[in-house]
């Protein structure tokens, strides 16, 4: 009865899409969107694709499932597609069929798209906030993917010693993930000096000496989660320290602040100002401060210019970084307040009270000494 339910609010949902821009269709091919439409289904064959293997179109009354034969049986099978009412339109692989198909049950009139496809109208935009705001049935997935990637991030970063590689640890996390058919879809790690250096560090063979952080956004029924966590070997500085904290005061001050009817900007525009109250006030320049999050690791990356109010049971994920740290969790925006989807399980934790709302952060993970491994002469 809840996936019912589900699947009926989002069909509600497309429907009065399609009354309010005069469409008679919408077509998707995004595997964000089917997964969102189907209620967790896969329509990708590659997990690092943002196109799927198969196509969705919703009419004013009808539902269908437009795939190639070797995708279709598994669609009918392991997706259960027709059990949803969907109507499969199967053609062979070797045939390009998907623009007659569409011609035929469609017609002359105007079908928009979440992608271009020849005889659509792109509305990639605005088929996304379709999804923003979470059916019940999501939630209850995407606390349980919170709980379960918090767990595999901290589990990992507990037993991590010094001397391994960057990608070793992150190959450990892809691991405890994986246990759970959980997609590592993106992944950053830096040790020591990388962690000052880049914004964006990809997993190298580096070793840690003393100092690294992790970061990971993990999907599973097409949901998305993201989490930082970080691990010092030895006496951890009071500057490095100092300086983390007033990270994590930012991204308290961004959690506080988002709130349903708020714009997205209004926001961000409370963490600038938490920055230069904590003696940081260029840190912001140098990278984005995230912004939404839900099927696909940002929705959007909130700026001065973002148009979105902030929506009723809509995930968000900060993550507001001075040089050398990184806070981020991700977050379920809610009338009573933020709600934390991932969260400290493991971790020793930070109290923090920020707009008259506290929180429990993850503090740095300290560790005594390790294994140490020579350098290799090459």
């Amino acid at each position: 009865m809840a996936k019912r339910n589900e699947l009926q609010e989002k069909e509600w949902r497309v429907r009065e899409f399609l009354r309010s821009k005069g469409l008679k269709a919408l077509l998707l091919k995004r595997q964000a969107n089917f997964s969102w439409m189907t209620g967790g289904g896969l329509n990708l064959v590659g997990i690092a694709t943002e196109m799927g293997a198969t196509s969705l179109l919703i009419t004013e009354d009808s539902k269908f499932v437009i795939s190639n034969n070797i995708e279709a049986p598994r669609m009918i099978e392991e997706e259960g597609l027709e059990k949803q009412g969907f109507t499969v339109k199967a053609f062979p692989w070797h045939e390009d069929r998907e623009m007659a198909i569409l011609q035929e049950l469609i017609g002359d009139g105007p079908v928009g798209c979440d992608v271009h496809f020849p005889n659509t109208i792109v509305l990639a935009e605005e088929i996304a906030r379709l999804r923003y705001s979470l059916t019940p049935g999501e939630l209850e997935r995407y606390r349980w993917l919170g709980e379960k990637v918090s767990l595999a991030m901290e589990k990992t970063l507990m037993e991590t010693k010094k001397g391994e590689k960057e990608s070793e640890v992150v190959g450990r996390l892809c691991q405890e993930t994986w246990k759970d058919r959980i997609d590592p879809i993106g992944l950053m790690a830096a040790a020591d000096d990388r962690m000052f250096q880049f914004r964006h560090p990809i997993p190298t063979e580096r070793r840690v000496e003393k100092y690294l952080m992790v970061s990971v956004n993990a999907r599973k029924w097409g949901l998305v989660v993201c989490l930082t966590r970080s691990v010092y070997f030895g006496k951890l500085p009071s500057s490095l320290e100092e300086k983390y904290e007033a990270n994590v005061f930012v991204d308290c001050t961004l959690m506080a602040h988002t709130r349903p009817g708020t714009p997205a900007r209004d926001v961000l525009q409370k963490g600038i100002e938490a920055y230069k109250g904590k003696g940081f006030p260029e840190e912001w320049k140098l990278h984005h401060q995230g912004g939404s999050i839900g099927y696909v690791p940002r929705e959007y990356r909130v700026n001065f210019k973002t148009p979105d109010i902030i929506q009723e049971n809509q995930p968000f994920t900060w993550n507001p970084s001075i040089t050398g740290t990184k806070s981020e969790d991700t977050i379920l925006a809610t009338s009573k307040g933020p709600e934390m989807i991932t969260y400290p399980i493991l971790y020793p934790t930070l109290s923090m009270t920020v707009g008259g709302i506290s929180f429990t952060r993850p503090a740095i993970l300290k560790k005594k000494g390790g294994v140490k491994v020579p350098k290799l002469k090459v």
